[in-house]
């Protein structure tokens, strides 16, 4: 029986998955309101959009904002396959997110504790309850799996 992290990390899983379809860092996201009720979704589509901006995290903040009708998300958890980067972890902090769940770490970007830890930096107004590794696994493996398959492609000549 899966937790409810696991379940919703499966739902990031999810986005993620529809990242690699577009040949993008399958990175997904999910914003779960504390009843229950998804209210956001998300993936990475940086070369899609050509846009710096196009992250999983932001894409699906947007949603829930929109959703929820208001900028803050205090009842909100935020599942992200991978650790947030400084912008993405200052937009969980401004949105008032009260808690992140992330599954793979990010050793050169990660701002959850990897590099800075933002979601909990105390002279901020608002923290981040923050919950890592939920099916790292999972989500370690699909990135790598990603990466491992762009190396070919590129060393065969194609562009990314």
């Amino acid at each position: 029986m899966l937790s409810g992290d696991e379940r919703y990390m499966k739902e990031a899983l999810k986005q993620a998955k529809k990242a690699l379809a577009y040949r993008e860092v399958p990175i997904g996201c999910v914003i779960v309101r504390d009843d229950g009720v998804i209210m956001g979704r998300g993936y990475n589509r940086r070369n899609t959009d050509k846009s710096t901006l196009a992250h999983a995290e932001i894409s699906a903040i947007k949603k829930a904002v929109k959703k929820a009708g208001d900028w803050r998300l205090e009842d909100c958890t935020i599942y992200i396959t991978l650790e947030p980067c400084p912008m993405c972890a200052g937009a969980i902090v401004q949105s008032r997110i009260k808690r992140c769940v992330f599954g793979a770490s990010s050793p050169k970007s990660g701002c959850g504790g990897s590099i800075l830890n933002i979601l909990n930096e105390e002279r901020f107004n608002h923290q981040v309850e923050t919950e890592e590794g939920v099916l790292q696994e999972e989500c370690t493996e699909i990135l790598q799996r990603f990466f491992k398959d762009l190396r070919v492609r590129l060393k065969e000549g194609e562009k990314d």
